[in-house]
């Protein structure tokens, strides 16, 4: 017996759509020596310096407790550095090193280049469009 779904199925979709912008992505950041989650935390520090490990977690998208590995393995390859927040000792900051940074800045150029290229292939006014929904569906389906 089978259920008949009105609509598409939206989850498999969205990772399809991520899955089909990585392919673009990975290869440069295994060149590097960089995992997918490693490439979140260096992109959230690239945008934001230092920033609570907290707040790495939920803009990187890694659980805590694996976000705790990936920040080891990280500060083992001199790719981050940890410390403990001068505000307030309970809680541990993040800084992407000058080598972390310099991998950020080298990424960004062949990340952007193909952000151009999607901009050139659906049009500026479609890739704002499509920026704008994901943006809507993201705040409707977050909890109140």
């Amino acid at each position: 017996m089978s259920t008949a779904f009105r609509h598409r199925n939206l989850p498999r979709l969205l990772l399809q759509a991520r899955e089909a912008v990585m392919t673009h992505y990975r290869p440069g950041l295994r060149d590097q020596g960089l995992s997918d989650q490693q490439w979140r935390v260096l992109r959230v520090l690239g945008e934001h310096g230092v920033v609570e490990t907290g707040r790495v977690a939920r803009e990187a998208y890694i659980l805590g407790p694996s976000l705790t590995g990936v920040l080891a393995r990280m500060e083992r390859d001199g790719l981050v550095q940890r410390e403990r927040d001068a505000a307030d000792q309970r809680r541990t900051v993040v800084r992407a090193t000058p080598r972390g940074l310099a991998l950020v800045a080298t990424l960004s150029q062949s990340i952007e280049a193909h952000y151009q290229r999607l901009e050139r292939g659906l049009g500026k006014e479609k890739l704002g469009q499509l920026y704008a929904l994901l943006d809507e569906l993201i705040a409707l389906e977050e909890p109140a």
